[in-house]
């Protein structure tokens, strides 16, 4: 009898030893809940600020440099179409005008010499044709110097409101450079132009909507919708653009104006909505989780998109995980697990 109980209590003892992939302190499986992910399209809600525009606002600027000898508006006064708003010295143009005249008039001489001598067989046609070529190049130089004089000064092109007067009399500007600033006077449609982050930006598509609020009318919200988002982000600030264009704007809106956008984004198909307490030291943009995989628990990082009220909505799982969502706090990877 004692023969056969030695071997058993052999066996007994070999099969109590202590097991690696067990705990290391309770010698047992965690005792865990798992859920199966199922990737869905999710709503991710942006905040972002921005500025009150318009879609017709533009920036006006002479064609050629000079001192500035006159501004005849100010910031905010309401203009009519074809209204002289600003104008440059006009001595310097006015000389390169009556240069290109003088030249224009050679040309033509020098033309009409060309021909006589021509029929007298005095110079050849190549001279003739170079002549003529000469007074095309002198109509055009002075069509170009003409069209230089018109432009050193600045006028209305409709009615509409000065927003901005960047230069004073007196000051020389270049060619190109912002003097003033006008809108069409509520007449072109009101938008919020918004800087985004690079994770934001992924995620608004044109058409999404957006409730916006204007921090001067807090008790109105209005109606918006993605017009617009640039294909590069502004080297000053780093941000990339969204235009929200409003469709039902208040009437007291003003260029400038201070307001705030949630933006509805129509959501990432490769979204997984998870309970908070599944996601394991998240930040920002990262974290990670814990997947039961044969009797185990395995760590794998996922990518935070956004928070609802319930669930936080990360990438980076599929199907064919089956989440732990209770027992985290006590896992590590390899941890042994019972699921429940």
């Amino acid at each position: 009898m004692y023969k056969l109980l030695f071997p058993t209590l052999l066996l007994f003892a070999a099969c109590s030893a202590k097991d690696p992939t067990r705990d290391p302190v309770t010698n047992a499986a965690i005792p865990v809940s798992v859920s199966r992910v199922k990737p869905e399209p999710h709503e991710v809600q942006v905040h972002v600020p921005g500025l009150f525009t318009t879609d017709d606002e533009t920036v006006l600027s002479f064609l050629s440099a000079g001192i500035v000898r006159s501004v005849l508006v100010k910031e905010g006064q309401a203009v009519k179409a074809g209204q002289l708003m600003a104008t440059l010295e006009p001595t310097y143009i006015d000389a390169q005008v009556e240069q290109a005249q003088l030249a224009f008039d050679k040309a033509e001489r020098d033309l009409q010499r060309a021909e006589a001598l021509h029929r007298d067989s005095v110079i050849s046609l190549e001279t003739l044709q170079n002549a003529r070529t000469g007074l095309g190049v002198a109509k055009e130089q002075l069509t170009a110097a003409r069209y230089g004089r018109r432009h050193a000064e600045i006028r209305a092109n409709g009615d509409g409101l000065v927003l901005r007067k960047f230069v004073n009399e007196g000051q020389l500007v270049g060619a190109g450079s912002p003097v003033l600033m006008v809108n069409g006077a509520g007449k072109g449609r009101w938008l919020l132009k918004v800087g985004v982050s690079d994770k934001d930006w992924a995620q608004v598509n044109v058409g999404d909507s957006a409730m916006v609020r204007a921090d001067a009318f807090p008790e109105r919200t209005m109606r918006a919708v993605v017009s617009n988002k640039s294909a590069g982000a502004d080297q000053r600030s780093g941000a990339f653009q969204v235009e929200l264009r409003i469709t039902d704007p208040v009437a007291q809106l003003a260029s400038g104006l201070y307001g705030k956008a949630t933006i509805h984004t129509h959501g990432r198909t490769d979204a997984v909505a998870i309970p908070y307490e599944a996601l394991r030291d998240g930040d920002a943009s990262q974290g990670y989780v814990f997947i039961a995989a044969e009797g185990t628990a395995h760590k794998l990082p996922v990518s935070v998109l956004g928070i609802t009220n319930t669930h936080v909505l990360v990438s980076g799982l599929d199907s064919t995980h089956e989440l732990i969502v209770k027992g985290g706090p006590y896992l590590m990877e390899g941890s042994p697990i019972q699921i429940r």
